[in-house]
């Protein structure tokens, strides 16, 4: 989806000042007193930016409605996130500004919401934003009756009129009101007309079944748009969408369709050398606003770096190529050292702004990189990283250049020259750790955190990595244990010592991809059982029976304008495209086929969709490889999942790219745990060791082989060369 920010002009943001402690909160008045408004009482970090502000901000509730209708005022609707560059923007010139804001609060009663905690919300007004407008993005702006029917919708607002380009928010604010006051049936019908438009977001786009051969139509999709320069799929802005990845590299393991590995190589490693890719600190950039992967928009999303992880392991394990195992490994160090809570779980985001400015923490001047490196270092880094002496770093609004660059490379380095750089990189570190940080965003939701946890079991596994591991199964505990609530059911958010809001699909889908990969990890049975409860409880409380596919909201949720099904994502997969997933994963774990069912009857739901433009929907081509394709059920029997020969049979299966299996372990040591396997999963009460030796059952197809301990059968079965054994 794009943003408004790829095209707004403004300000750059400001610097915040900051807010006082919780001891301090929970001193104040209800209204919070003269310095603050109601949302100093939130825990959200975006509302919380907004505290100071003289608009008289409700969070999204009730109280703010029913005021609304008392007073006979609309609503004003502002919906953002806290690492939204052009969301400071409007606030810094409009929602800081007295004026507007005595406009605002004679006139409408305003509400702010994080997108990030309530998306149910989000995705309502959204759709509403682009029917009306023909795009979206954030800053959303929503005006909507006091029974949350909406009549007008836009994104970001300057103070003032653009001639040729923008009404202003005044002229905005002016013009709404009195039509209010004076059009109210008017306004009315235009409300409820829109209302009537929103429902069939609850039915989704049901047609027949969908062919092997719409993946090949994705295939030419992919490559009709491939930008055979830079890499990447269409132009400027680029996003990075690691789903992309996902499925072309499982097309060309499908197909040998050499190109679509090839799409994969180029686009990775352009990313990876680029300006989008932090190459001082790791870690990778919300987008680029160029074609060439230079300029970012700078902040950092947690759910990135998950993606991102899971392309790099997937293209290393199908290349080989020690550069995309680094590019996770760093990523992972970023995650590792910046993102992560000590109680395990993973913080959202990093801002794009520090003092004020875009960027500035990230880009240096060749004076500085001279000063710090001496001249011989210092000529080398800005010559392999592209430091110019004019900079490359434009300012937004003038467009003109900072002397400020922005490093990256543009050519594959040698090992002597990684080796020279790594301690001049060390060094830049340590000096920018010492410059004021961007915010980060340290709310830790349950959907971003499967993500990541999927991440970094995945890496931990592939890259052989136990440290990887320990970081999934500590995140994972967290969910489980303080992301849950006392009837086992999932919660949003945690911050600060409080965990709540209602969870909604994704939280659900992406939990239990994690854990079926932290399953697949440790073969701590647990993990397993929890992903097969969680997974139950999405389709008792979320799965539409009439129409098939799942709900955004749970059957017990607040009820909106409509109860939204959706199959895009944006920066993130749906719900829909990962519960479609965790279905087909599940079933062959399992073997119950009410998973399969749900899983054709799911591809129904959104069948027509998916026909008209599949490569819009990634993540759902990678769950259709899996069904429709090649695939392998394994289970590895054996005394100890810790001998040696258990070890290099879990090796001989892991290291390889084969993306379309699951893989359970049935301890024969442990009688009670390999009951509970066969509880989940019956087909394995007759699969034992072969002479107290790990042994492989491998099934192709739905067609098993003999049990073997031989690792050179394995690969046989595995359809793998032996000459890699």
């Amino acid at each position: 989806m794009a943003s408004a920010q790829d095209s707004a002009p403004g300000e750059a943001a400001h610097v915040r000042q900051p807010l006082p402690s919780q001891e301090e909160i929970a001193q104040l008045p209800p209204d919070g007193g003269e310095e603050f408004n109601r949302l100093i009482f939130e825990q959200s970090p975006y509302l919380l930016q907004h505290a100071r502000n003289p608009v008289d901000w409700h969070a999204w509730g009730e109280a703010a409605f029913q005021k609304a209708k008392e007073e006979n005022k609309p609503i004003f609707l502002s919906i953002g996130y806290t690492t939204c560059h052009w969301c400071h923007v409007m606030e810094h010139e409009s929602f800081e500004d007295e004026e507007v804001a005595a406009l605002i609060n004679a006139n409408y009663i305003p509400v702010k919401v994080d997108r990030e905690e309530r998306p149910d919300i989000d995705e309502v007004y959204m759709a509403v934003t682009q029917g009306m407008t023909g795009g979206g993005g954030w800053p959303m702006t929503v005006i909507m009756t006091p029974d949350k029917l909406p009549f007008f919708a836009g994104t970001y607002f300057p103070k003032e009129d653009v001639p040729g380009r923008s009404a202003g928010i005044k002229t905005v604010l002016t013009q709404l009101s009195e039509a209010w006051k004076t059009k109210q049936e008017e306004v009315a019908k235009v409300a409820a007309s829109i209302s009537d438009q929103l429902q069939q977001m609850s039915i989704g786009s049901p047609g027949g079944a969908v062919s092997q051969a719409t993946l090949g139509t994705a295939y030419q999709q992919y490559q009709h748009r491939f930008d055979p320069t830079h890499g990447g799929f269409g132009r400027a802005p680029k996003f990075p969408i690691p789903g992309n990845h996902l499925f072309l590299l499982r097309y060309w393991k499908r197909t040998g369709e050499k190109q679509a590995l090839a799409m994969v190589e180029k686009t990775l490693t352009e990313i990876h050398q680029g300006g989008v890719y932090d190459q001082v600190g790791y870690g990778i950039h919300r987008y680029s606003t160029d074609a060439e992967w230079l300029v970012p928009h700078f902040e950092k999303m947690l759910y990135d770096q998950a993606q991102t992880v899971m392309a790099a392991v997937e293209a290393y394990q199908a290349t080989g190529d020690e550069d995309f195992a680094r590019l996770a490994r760093e990523i992972l160090t970023y995650v590792q050292r910046d993102m992560t809570a000590e109680e395990g779980g993973f913080y959202s985001a990093e801002d794009a702004d520090s003092e004020g400015e875009e960027g500035k923490f990230y880009v240096w001047t060749v004076e500085e990189i001279k000063d710090l490196l001496g001249e011989a270092d210092g000529n080398f880094f800005i010559q392999t990283h592209n430091i110019k002496p004019g900079g490359n770093f434009r300012d937004e609004a003038t467009r003109q250049l900072t002397g400020t660059s922005i490093p990256h490379l543009t050519r594959l380095l040698t090992d002597e020259e990684r080796t020279r750089l790594e301690p001049l990189r060390q060094k830049l570190f340590a000096t920018r750790e010492g410059r004021v940080h961007p915010q980060k965003d340290d709310k830790i939701l349950t959907d971003w955190n499967g993500l990541m946890i999927a991440a970094f079991a995945q890496a931990g596994t592939a890259l052989d990595q136990p440290e990887y591991i320990a970081a999934a199964k500590k995140a994972a505990d967290f969910v489980l244990s303080t992301l849950s609530d006392e009837s086992g059911r999932l919660v949003k958010r945690y911050r600060l010592g409080e965990a709540g809001l209602p969870a909604h699909l994704e939280d659900y889908a992406f939990t239990v991809w994690g854990l079926l990969n932290l399953y697949e990890a440790t073969f701590e049975l647990p993990y397993l059982e929890h992903a097969v409860r969680l997974n139950d409880l999405m389709l008792e409380h979320f799965w539409d029976e009439e129409h098939g596919g799942f709900f955004t909201t749970a059957d017990d949720s607040e009820e909106l304008l409509v109860r939204a099904k959706r199959l895009f994502g944006s920066g993130t997969p749906s719900g829909n495209a990962i519960g479609l997933l965790n279905l087909v994963r599940l079933h062959r774990m399992t073997a119950n086929t009410d998973y399969e069912t749900k899983a054709q009857e799911l591809v129904a739901a959104f069948s027509a969709e998916i026909e008209q433009q599949p490569s819009a929907y990634p993540m759902v081509l990678v769950a259709l490889e899996f069904l429709y394709g090649e695939s392998y059920e394994i289970v590895i029997a054996a005394p100890s999942a810790d001998s040696e020969d258990t070890h290099q049979m879990l090796q001989a299966i892991r290291e390889p790219y084969l993306p379309n299996k699951v893989l359970l372990f049935r301890p024969d040591g442990d009688e009670d745990a390999a009951k509970a396997l066969t509880t989940l999963a019956p087909y394995t009460a007759g699969q034992a060791s072969k002479n107290g030796k790990a042994t492989a059952y491998v099934c192709r197809n739905f067609a098993c082989q003999l049990p073997t301990t031989d690792l050179a059968t394995v690969r046989k079965n595995l359809n793998l060369p032996l000459a890699a054994e």
